[in-house]
């Protein structure tokens, strides 16, 4: 019973926020020279509406007159959520406000200007933009302090951050973008699904239309083997080439592929088409889900002194979150596998509900509609 209950349990802890909201995140890049502050927010429409409520007739749009008349609460929203010491509190403002558009929608930008009162030594940054309101809220900065380069990611855990005037050593640059694709692989909600619908048949054998548990479970942990390892080589490959530079696709056509594998996996689990080579499926799709992991690490930039560095941090990031979900899931269904419970419940019931927010998904994202609201 405790088995069951924990697999049902990891089920719908992977799938409850995918039917509640997106994670959002904000881009802050900031250039310290000395005393100087100048900078760039990018904070997402669609959160200062969740916050502040700037669509005034109600109508779902929000037009650029009912942005310009809140500018000046926004910029009081904002900079009250963000403060900058460099031998004290430095003072910013917003000098204009514009809007640019992301591959996740419209964004206000928040040009910042101030000064510090040192002109040298570390700065500090506490940044708490949306954390009393969204748990999975990410800022995203990028800054140069005095010609050194810095990234980080803002969370609740690590609001409060510190940066050397000479610049991160290579080991602390590692190690932070190990951890960004630790998360990265946890909130992306679609790649864990697509992973787990290739994951849920590894403990079952399909024989005369039935699904049957393996007999033993080193066959289990093969397919696994196969299947994650299929995906890992080829979203490597593509976040790689895309990260680089080398390769650019559109993201409407990512994301919307990135559903649509989804879709094809969880449609294949309730009528096998491919059953005997999962792994080429993971390997096929994984290749599109390399542009989307992509995608991120792109807009949280990649320091040139440590790029090669940095990357296989990100890389080896993807791959321990994933690691982290097999741990957990396959001890457990491999123990369920000859019940009425995992083959109905877990397995047909998990790729049904799978298949549908898959394919609300894919119409979300081909034709650019909001079927859930956030």
């Amino acid at each position: 019973m405790m088995l069951r209950r924990c697999l049902l349990g990891l089920l719908l802890l992977l799938s409850l926020p995918v039917l509640a909201h997106k994670a959002s995140d904000s881009y802050l890049v900031l250039d310290v020279k000395g005393k100087e502050v100048s900078g760039q927010w990018d904070i997402a429409l669609r959160d200062i509406d969740f916050a502040l409520g700037l669509d005034r007739d109600g109508n779902g749009e929000i037009t650029w007159g009912e942005l310009r008349a809140r500018h000046a609460d926004i910029a009081a929203w904002a900079l009250g959520r963000l403060s900058v010491r460099r031998g004290g509190d430095c003072a910013l403002q917003v000098a204009d406000h514009l809007v640019d558009v992301h591959t996740d929608g419209a964004y206000a930008v928040l040009q910042l200007a101030g000064s510090c009162p040192a002109a040298s030594g570390d700065l500090a940054l506490n940044y708490r933009l949306l954390f009393d309101l969204d748990a999975l809220h990410r800022g995203l900065l990028r800054l140069n302090l005095d010609s050194s380069s810095h990234t980080a990611v803002l969370s609740p855990q690590r609001a409060r951050q510190h940066f050397a005037a000479g610049g991160a050593s290579r080991l602390a640059q590692f190690g932070q973008y190990l951890v960004e694709g630790i998360w990265h692989i946890w909130i992306g909600f679609d790649h864990i699904l697509f992973l787990l619908s290739l994951l849920l048949p590894a403990v079952l054998v399909h024989e005369g239309r039935r699904w049957r548990g393996v007999a033993h479970f080193r066959e289990a942990l093969v397919e696994v083997l196969w299947v994650v390892t299929a995906f890992t080589v080829a979203h490597s490959i593509t976040l790689s080439l895309a990260a680089l530079g080398l390769v650019e696709l559109p993201s409407r056509l990512v994301e919307s592929a990135i559903a649509a594998s989804v879709v094809l996996a969880a449609a294949n689990n309730l009528k096998p088409l491919v059953e005997h080579r999962r792994w080429m499926v993971a390997f096929g799709f994984g290749l599109i889900h390399g542009f989307g992991f992509a995608s991120v690490l792109t807009e949280l930039g990649l320091p040139r002194e440590t790029l090669v560095l940095s990357l296989l941090g990100f890389n080896l990031g993807v791959e321990a979150g994933q690691l982290a979900i097999v741990t957990v899931f396959l001890p457990l269904a491999y123990a369920l596998r000859t019940t009425g419970f995992y083959r109905r419940v877990v397995f047909v019931g998990g790729s049904l509900l799978t298949l549908a927010i898959a394919l609300i998904w894919l119409v979300e994202r081909a034709f650019d509609l909001k079927l859930i609201s956030a």
